[in-house]
Parts: structure tokens; C-alpha cells; sequence
């Protein structure tokens, strides 16, 4: 069998060569457990995929699992404004391992509830500093994340995602063993696309969808309870029929919970939104019990 070749993208299909397909996943930080992981994604940006991060991160720790966020959205990280830890930073260092190596660490920032977290913001001196790198770059650091973080008897981890289908998402599904992701669309014309390119992806990274979230479906009148959608008609079941997908959630756009993530208070959130989406996280966990 020949040796791959060093520019090999990992897609085979059609490629024609005789080489051998490596498996590029990497390991977690020593002392590190992690039992499943699961990615938020989306073909477009702007759709909520850390808002379904948070909200299912924090049901699944209401549900007694242990439970943690790889922020992967190097450039425009939310998640530490939802879980308010404004200025919070990640302990990093060096240590001894098991055979005598020096290594590098980091250790996530926990939440008040227990939900460990990494992201970029915990390791920059000022939150509001911009993080103007290259593709490559970035796509080092979210290896790093997972490489270098000492993740702590972790059942459930969430990846957010940046939105698309480059660098990073690719860097995700290439180098961490997701278990299953979670497509997120809003319900505007462009959902099939956005799905579709999620969808697309997934395939052929082979990594199994859990379903999809529909965010900002809907507002909910005050008065009568109607649903209201302010986007127009959707499409959204009959397009995860299309796909073979089910529809996990439906988050409507509420003053509630917008109020509860700009004031860093999504833990203390009480809504049945998600509860499938952590149903379906959940059952894999049974599985492999």
C-alpha cells in the first residue's frame, strides 16, 4: 500500500490513487474523559447555533450529566456572555506526564452550575480584543482545544461551530471523534440550502445527524398564545422528511430568554424548548452504556 500523499484532503471518493486513508482524529489532553460529542452546525451564520449550545449544554446538566463547551468559533465567541463569565481566563501551563514528558495544559473555565467551557475569550487579555488570524491558524487553535484542555470526567461535550463548511467545521469533524451533530436553520428562504449544505457535509465527513432545531420560528402573541411567524411560512418538517431528519425543537423568538443570555444568565433559564434535542444527546449516551 502506498503512502499518502502529505496534501491528501481525506476525501477518496474519486481520487484514484493507491494510498492508505489515515485516521486524522486526535486525542484528548491526557487525563482527559469524554464520553460523547456532539457538534452544533449550520450552513449560514446568524441562526442561532450557540443559543441551541447553551440551552442544550445547560438542560443536559439539569438532567444529571456532566457536561462541557468547546467554543470553536475562534472569531466571534458567545458563549462565554451567555453563561456570564465576562472576565474570566483559562489556567494554563506545563506538567509532568505519565512518562516523564513536559506538556502544555489548559484548564477550562467551569460555569456556576458545573458546565466546563474553553473558548478564546477565556485566553485573551481583553474580551473585546479582535482575533484577526488566518484559516490555519484558527484551525490550530480549536486542535488545540481539544489536545491541550484538561476536560474533566466529561459525559456530553457541545462544539459550536462557526458557521459554513470551512476551515474550522472541517478541522471538528476531521480531528475530534464527533459522535453526531445537530443542524441549525432559521426559517427563512434559504433554509433548504443551509440544511442541505450541512446535511452535505456530515454525509461526507460520515457522521451521523441527530436532527435539526428550527431557531426564531416563531413569536408567540402575549395576549391570545397564537404562534406568529414573522418569516413567513416554513418548510421546516417537510424538509427534514426530504432528508430522513426529525425536527427536534422549534425556538421561538422570546424576550425572555434574549434578556437571560445578554445578562449571562442561561442557566437560570427554565424552558422545554430543547428537550428533545437532549433526549436525542442523552439516548446515545444509553447506548453505549
Amino acid at each position: 500500500m502506498a503512502e499518502q500523499n502529505e496534501a491528501c484532503d481525506n476525501r477518496c471518493e474519486g481520487c484514484g490513487k493507491d494510498c492508505e486513508k489515515r485516521d486524522l482524529r486526535e486525542k484528548p489532553g491526557e487525563g482527559s474523559r469524554i464520553r460523547k460529542v456532539i457538534g452544533i452546525v449550520s450552513g449560514k451564520g446568524g441562526v442561532g447555533k450557540s443559543l441551541v449550545t447553551s440551552l442544550s449544554a445547560c438542560k443536559t446538566q439539569r438532567d444529571g450529566f456532566r457536561t462541557a463547551i468547546l467554543d470553536a468559533d475562534i472569531t466571534g465567541p458567545s458563549i462565554p456572555t451567555a453563561f456570564g463569565l465576562g472576565e474570566e481566563k483559562a489556567e494554563a501551563g506545563l506538567r509532568m506526564s505519565k512518562d516523564g514528558k513536559q506538556l502544555e495544559y489548559i484548564k477550562p473555565v467551569v460555569s456556576e452550575k458545573g458546565t466546563q467551557i474553553m473558548s478564546m475569550n477565556f485566553l485573551l487579555p481583553d474580551q473585546t480584543d479582535p482575533v484577526i488570524w488566518r484559516g490555519p491558524i484558527i484551525s490550530g487553535v480549536v486542535r488545540q482545544f481539544w489536545t491541550n484542555v484538561i476536560w474533566e470526567d466529561v459525559d456530553i461535550m457541545f462544539v459550536d461551530c462557526p458557521p459554513g463548511t470551512g476551515d474550522v467545521p472541517l478541522t471538528v469533524f476531521q480531528s475530534i471523534p464527533v459522535d453526531g451533530i445537530i443542524v441549525v436553520a432559521s426559517p427563512q428562504q434559504l433554509v433548504r440550502v443551509i440544511v442541505e449544505k450541512a446535511v452535505k457535509m456530515a454525509t461526507e465527513m460520515n457522521v451521523p445527524i441527530l436532527g435539526l432545531v428550527e431557531n426564531m420560528s416563531y413569536v408567540k402573541c402575549p395576549d391570545c398564545g397564537k404562534e406568529i411567524r414573522i418569516f413567513g411560512e416554513n418548510n421546516i418538517h417537510g424538509i427534514a422528511d426530504d432528508f430522513g431528519l426529525k425536527v427536534l425543537a422549534r425556538i421561538p423568538v422570546e424576550q425572555e430568554m434574549s434578556v437571560a443570555i445578554d445578562n449571562g444568565e442561561v442557566e437560570a433559564l427554565s424552558v422545554d424548548y430543547v428537550n428533545d434535542v437532549a433526549a436525542a444527546v442523552e439516548a446515545l449516551l444509553s447506548q453505549s452504556a
